[in-house]
């Protein structure tokens, strides 16, 4: 992901790893036991490790190998006609934001068409302000909830973190529900009411 007006300068394949309890705190609104799940932007497992950690048989590809071997490696999400995983049930990932979040917003576009469960993208808080992105928001029918990290994300893994806030994007299938607006921390740190409310 690339992260402007931040302490981080870019990085090669935009490999930026995700702590664990960011994964955790989704993981407290939807959890993930008994679920196979597509990690397609899998980097050095931190996420799929999270998952996996979860109750969740984890499928991981990236377009390269960071130390891990991936079940599909060296694959590239947005290349057209990649079978989903067999039985899969969510796509949960941190994808590569690329300049102006375009290729964010390719990677929801394909989440969602790949995968008629949950899918679940952690994104910049603000991700949901652009106003060519109402197609993923607004007027679809399949968004159901944001869920805001009230502490931010150390990318290097050393305790220091940037300026950008993130949140996690989650849709599921068809019907689910009005959208909402949730609220996540390290656990450590108190939490605001979670049903509080709306994402509309």
């Amino acid at each position: 992901m690339t992260v402007t007006a931040s302490n981080y300068a870019p990085v090669a394949n935009h490999f930026y790893q995700t702590e664990p309890w960011a994964t955790e705190a989704l993981l407290r609104h939807f959890p993930v036991a008994g679920l196979t799940v597509w990690e397609p932007a899998a980097g050095g497992h931190l996420m799929a490790g999270a998952l996996k950690a979860g109750g969740a048989e984890v499928w991981t590809s990236d377009i390269a190998e960071y130390g891990k071997c991936h079940d599909f490696p060296n694959h590239d999400f947005t290349t057209k006609g990649f079978p989903l995983p067999l039985g899969c049930d969510a796509i949960i990932t941190n994808p590569p934001y690329g300049k102006g979040n375009r290729l964010a917003v390719r990677f929801a576009e394909l989440a969602l068409d790949r995968c008629d469960g949950m899918v679940a993208l952690l994104l910049t808080a603000k991700f949901d302000f652009g106003k060519t992105r109402r197609h993923l928001f607004q007027d679809n029918p399949r968004f159901m909830a944001k869920i805001a990290l009230l502490d931010r994300i150390s990318w290097a893994g050393n305790g220091e973190t940037g300026t950008e806030d993130h949140a996690w994007y989650v849709w599921g299938p068809k019907g689910f529900g009005p959208a909402r607006m949730l609220w996540a921390a390290k656990l450590s740190t108190p939490q605001p009411n979670a049903d509080e409310g709306d994402g509309k």
